[in-house]
């Protein structure tokens, strides 16, 4: 494949509404995956993502981010946010709170393996000049998963012939230590009310998600029931009018469709998963409350279900239950996944995720984060493409 440079495209607003797309940063073979994007109090962009030569076996891994300002169409140069030395730093996810807290979570992973990987988290209340924000506080999230031992095995032994892990994950899920850790980001988390912010968590071992809360801006925090299915991971998280939160999940299962699950009591509790209409390759997806109360779900839906090379925008104006709207990001690219998606204040949406070009002469895959600026218009007028 031949290897094209892309710095940025341009569209503009028309008649099918608002589309921009571009580059973060110029393509490399260095590994860059796991974005995520918010917008700041003054209009500015701020992007994340994990940067090195490999995944977790690499200790060289740092969480890097860059800022777009506001009016500008490119973005300043890459910048350090979180380097745990030696050690891989991966999944990052930032979010900025009611009080434009910035959070920064991410783990750090300390065997080179994902059950081992150590959720950490940092906040800043000064990031609107140049460069990485100044962080004010840091802190471990020490994982107590509610009922967990007495609720997996309980449903791992209603589904044992689905579960082609249950062997490797039977001993760990019995043991303490292995079941505090190797919890890990990856959506954005939702406000339930002014203080309450519900954070989506999962795991590489017990393939299962998880809910962390606070009402204490991180001082503590209080852990879900397991949210169980066959490989239902990296949730984000929707809440509804009437209080339910839903959780929209990656599938680690063969049946390759997203997972969806459902709390009554703030995230505290979880139906068991199901699977919806929506393909899945195995792969992260993300969904949003805009502020006209549709929900935008941006994922991999190839029909193969084994791909990661389209990635498409779905919208709902009644919460979910239907998803009357698609229109595609990517149709044949290399590789685009995990998305990250916000409502900027203009009512437009940045969507930022892991982009592949192509090879380079040396036959080097060549990445990037792209972004991409769109609207409800934009993602309606191409209903079906």
């Amino acid at each position: 494949m031949v290897f094209i440079t892309l710095t940025l495209v341009l569209l503009g607003a028309g008649p099918e509404g608002v589309f921009e797309e571009g580059h973060i940063f110029p393509a490399s073979p260095m590994k860059c995956h796991s974005s995520s994007v918010v917008e700041t109090p003054d209009g500015d962009l701020l992007a994340c993502w994990y940067y090195g030569v490999g995944e977790r076996k690499d200790d060289t891994l740092i969480i890097r981010g860059a800022r777009k300002r506001k009016g500008q169409t490119v973005w300043d140069t890459p910048f350090l946010m979180a380097d745990s030395q030696d050690l891989p730093d991966c999944n990052p996810m930032m979010f900025i709170d009611p009080a434009n807290k910035l959070w920064l979570f991410w783990v750090a992973v300390q065997d080179n393996e994902w059950g081992a990987a150590l959720l950490k988290y940092r906040t800043s209340t000064d990031y609107s000049g140049p460069g990485a924000p100044r962080w004010d506080w840091q802190e471990v999230a020490h994982c107590r998963p509610r009922n967990f031992e007495e609720q997996w095995f309980a449903f791992a032994d209603a589904h044992k012939q689905e579960m082609d892990y249950y062997e490797e994950t039977a001993a760990p899920a019995r043991t303490k230590l292995a079941r505090r850790l190797g919890w890990m980001t990856r959506a954005q988390p939702i406000m339930l009310s002014e203080k309450r912010m519900l954070v989506g968590l999962y795991s590489d071992v017990f393939h299962c998600s998880l809910a962390m809360a606070t009402e204490d801006s991180g001082t503590t925090w209080q852990f879900s029931d397991p949210i169980l299915g066959i490989g239902c991971i990296q949730p984000a998280f929707a809440l509804k009018k009437n209080g339910d939160v839903v959780a929209y999940m990656r599938d680690y299962s063969p049946a390759h469709r997203i997972q969806t699950a459902v709390s009554k009591d703030g995230g505290v509790t979880w139906s068991e998963a199901t699977l919806m209409d929506i393909p899945n390759p195995g792969s992260s997806v993300e969904c949003i409350t805009l502020a006209n109360g549709n929900w935008l779900l941006v994922c991999n839906d190839p029909e193969s279900g084994k791909e990661r090379n389209q990635l498409t925008v779905y919208l709902s104006d009644d919460e979910g239950a239907t998803w009357k709207w698609r229109r595609s990001l990517e149709t044949d690219a290399m590789q685009a996944s995990y998305p990250s998606v916000i409502q900027a204040k203009d009512g437009t949406m940045y969507c930022t995720y892991t982009y592949y070009l192509g090879r380079n002469a040396e036959g080097r895959k060549m990445r990037t984060i792209k972004w991409v600026r769109f609207d409800e218009a934009w993602v309606k007028a191409g209903a079906g493409k």
